[in-house]
């Protein structure tokens, strides 16, 4: 259930001119999984060295990555040699996640939920959450993940997308995606992770690292990013060409040697439950 943390937007609206549509959390991934594997964006691995320092991590440790997606999280503790188990309920984002399985022994994939996990008590020492604690039920998963934490364990949550930035090109991206998202304007409050990070640990104290990048996309790449994102419509959609005419528009106005240079920001915000 892998989503991104959209750009700030204060403008963005409360509703969208183009015809919503309905799914659940846990289904709303189901036909993008291909461009979600080839185009999202990866997490940086100097994510492992801040949490050796700030919260001891080892390769002893035991992760469990709620709502995991394809697994991208928990590749990045997969290569430190962590034992991981990936909780993720959506079937067709979950065979993809599987697929690590042959190269990660110590990967064991499993159908569940961020309010219920299917794992044993106090059986990891991390809970990881990557791009997806906003479709989470905060009221119960808080207590799931207590649940399963080790004495001292670390909660970290990570977010990568679009930089928050005001320059003309991000704001020109942040309107395609206000103007063609499908249901972006009620999603987008959701999308806060500085918001959602203060709710979630309450009064304890909230650790936070940031990672800037710069991503180079070609317009393949640029329009597979974007269909990758759960409120974009996708071909067959009637907001489908409107969106790619606009996207296209983008690309020609900002392109260089044929690629655009996207601001990307990797978040960190961690710390304990109790």
């Amino acid at each position: 259930m892998d989503e991104p943390e959209f750009p700030s937007d204060p403008e963005s609206p409360e509703s969208s001119a183009i015809p919503k549509f309905i799914a659940k959390p846990t289904e709303r991934f189901s036909s993008r999984v291909e461009a979600y594997r080839r185009f999202r964006s990866r997490y940086p691995r100097e994510i492992v060295p801040v949490l050796e320092e700030r919260c001891g991590l080892t390769p002893e440790s035991a992760v469990a990555d709620v709502g995991a997606g394809t697994g991208m999280l928990a590749e990045v503790f997969l290569e430190n040699g962590n034992r991981v188990f990936a909780v993720e309920p959506n079937a067709d984002m979950r065979a993809v996640c599987e697929e690590l399985e042959e190269r990660y022994p110590q990967l064991t994939c499993i159908d569940g939920t961020a309010e219920e996990t299917g794992l044993a008590n106090h059986s990891v020492d991390f809970v990881g959450v990557g791009r997806a604690l906003h479709w989470f039920d905060q009221q119960k998963c808080r207590p799931e993940f207590v649940r399963i934490l080790r004495a001292g364990g670390w909660v970290v949550l990570a977010s990568h997308g679009p930089h928050t930035r005001t320059e003309p090109s991000i704001k020109e991206f942040q309107t395609i995606l206000r103007e063609h998202g499908i249901d972006y304007g009620p999603l987008r409050r959701r999308y806060d992770i500085e918001l959602a990070a203060k709710q979630f640990f309450g009064d304890n104290e909230i650790h936070e690292v940031q990672f800037p990048d710069i991503e180079e996309m070609t317009y393949d790449q640029l329009e597979g990013y974007v269909l990758s994102l759960s409120v974009i419509p996708q071909p067959g959609h009637p907001g489908f060409p409107a969106m790619q005419r606009a996207l296209q528009g983008y690309f020609a106005r900002h392109e260089s040697g044929g690629k655009v240079r996207m601001p990307m920001t990797c978040k960190l915000h961690f710390g304990h439950l109790q």
